[in-house]
């Protein structure tokens, strides 16, 4: 009875979208088969022998069977692909709530310079009111010696017209 030759297999691996993959074949062609893929991966160069020893122990114990795992993780291979492991997002620690004294309000701005400045215009607005009311005082005294001027100015014009009509009238009665 002869013997059965034995295979020489080769472990080659490639990725599928999300997932590496590794089979052990005894050639490229049979590896492709395995994968049930047409297209020759291995002269596109997404395909090719590995040199991982987890990944070809993993396969050398399934022969001919496609192998997966979460691509670009170590996780070991598997019949199906597990997720990998993530580990979580560091937490932002919270922060202590520290008791604050409310701040002390500040300081109301010193009103001297303002108060001064309002008792100057307060006294100049009075001296105004004086002098305003002397000159007030004044125009109607000067108003009622106009007006008594005006007066005399028409009772002396009055008086000066009827001496200038006399005459006038004198001079045509002589012939003038």
């Amino acid at each position: 009875m002869a013997k059965a030759p034995v295979r020489r297999l080769k472990v080659y691996e490639a990725r599928f979208g999300f997932h590496d993959s590794v089979v052990a074949a005894p050639n490229q062609k049979a590896a492709l088969d395995a994968w049930g893929v047409r297209q020759d991966l291995f002269a596109e160069g997404d395909a090719r022998v590995s040199e991982d020893e987890a990944a070809v122990k993993a396969a050398l114990a399934h022969p001919g069977t496609p192998l997966r795992r979460a691509a670009g993780s170590n996780d070991p291979f598997g019949l199906a692909p597990n997720l990998p492991d993530i580990p979580d997002a560091p937490r932002k620690p919270k922060a202590k709530a520290r008791a604050t004294r409310p701040a002390e309000p500040p300081a109301p701005p010193d009103r001297s310079a303002l108060d001064r400045a309002e008792a100057d215009l307060a006294e100049l607005e009075t001296r105004q009111d004086d002098e305003k009311t002397e000159l007030d005082r004044r125009m109607a005294v000067l108003e009622k010696e106009i007006a008594a001027a005006r007066r005399r100015w028409r009772s002396e014009r009055k008086k000066a017209q009827a001496v200038v009509d006399k005459e006038r009238s004198a001079y045509r009665d002589a012939g003038g």
